[in-house]
């Protein structure tokens, strides 16, 4: 699991890919976010919880790392100028991820907040009326959205709640109706239609395509085989699709570029060779396993025409029956 985590957050850090993403999802494909305007932040989501209903008052610190996480700057609409954007990278499946991604966000929220108010009093602004003095937040101040979109991997499909609605136990809508739902923004290949998948303009394209159809050996042979950029596949993508799907194709160290018909065939070549020689070696085992029983049939049948142990006996250390143990020696004599 570390290595995918690795592999999977090193890949969506390129600002192209993360851009393609963005576009598929927010604008449907159309190449809105630039990959030069994105900025990276600092993934590590924190923020002081004041509880102020005790006697004394007290601070509770709380930490969260986010997956990749950029900051969106110069859109050409001035009205969604400025946007975050985080991304949660999944291999496997979190029954919990709506309420998760509803506390990334809170704390990235409540992280603004602090900075401006810093802000404020650095400049030693303390506001117009107390609302202002008190919450460090000015009437006029404003935040930033946070786009939190979950990128899971695998070929089944999205099984968890995808709300915070759908992780409650009650329906009642008189309750709910005074509850904010929190929807959970995803992104998974098994969703994706082909139509879906000539949206992307990376190789997220190959990668979610691979993972779509993993499943399907047959399905993906005909892709490998037919769709010509898997010939010229880059080695960060052949390893990204190695390392989600656990095919162990064998990708040639020094070279940046992977023809994954040509990987996938020598590790096929690779494992029926391996497996002719661990046939043979299983024979060969079963051979002398055989030869040792004979010896030991042997040995007890010179016992029992010597007359030291009976017929009985000697089946019996033999582990067979009487019927078996003739039957098996042509040298004991009646």
């Amino acid at each position: 699991m570390a290595k995918k985590d690795t592999v999977t957050k090193s890949y969506m850090e390129d600002r192209n890919k993360f851009a393609d993403l963005v576009n598929f999802y927010v604008y449907n494909g159309e190449k809105v976010v630039k990959p030069e305007k994105l900025h990276p932040l600092d993934t590590t989501a924190s923020a002081l919880l004041e509880d102020k209903g005790k006697a004394l008052k007290t601070v509770k610190a709380v930490q969260k790392h986010r997956d990749v996480l950029k900051y969106l700057s110069g859109m050409a609409d001035e009205n969604t100028a400025y946007v975050v954007y985080g991304l949660e990278l999944q291999s496997g499946i979190h029954y919990a991820m709506p309420v998760r991604n509803m506390l990334y966000d809170a704390l990235q929220y409540t992280y603004q907040v602090d900075v401006i108010a810093a802000k404020h009093e650095g400049n030693k602004d303390k506001g117009e009326n107390s609302g202002e003095y008190l919450s460090g937040f000015h009437k006029d101040d404003r935040i930033i959205p946070v786009v939190t979109i979950v990128v899971y991997f695998g070929p089944d499909e999205w099984d968890g709640p995808q709300s915070v609605y759908d992780m409650f136990s009650t329906k009642d809508p008189h309750i709910l109706k005074y509850v904010p739902d929190y929807r959970m923004n995803l992104v998974s290949p098994s969703a994706m239609s082909d139509e879906d998948l000539d949206k992307f303009s990376t190789e997220l394209k190959q990668v979610f395509k691979y993972m779509k159809y993993s499943s399907d050996k047959e399905k993906l042979r005909q892709i490998i085989n037919e769709d010509d950029t898997y010939k010229h596949i880059s080695r960060k993508t052949a390893v990204m699709i190695n390392t989600l799907s656990g095919t162990k194709m064998k990708i040639e160290s020094g070279k940046d570029e992977v023809d994954m018909c040509k990987a996938i065939e020598d590790m096929r070549k690779e494992e029926r060779e391996k497996g002719i020689e661990e046939g043979i070696e299983k024979g060969i085992e079963k051979g002398r396993e055989e030869g040792r029983n004979e010896g030991i049939i042997e040995t007890l049948s010179g016992l029992v025409n010597d007359g030291l142990i009976t017929l009985e006996t000697a089946a019996s250390r033999a582990g067979m029956t009487v019927k078996e143990f003739e039957t098996a020696n042509v040298n004991i004599k009646m």
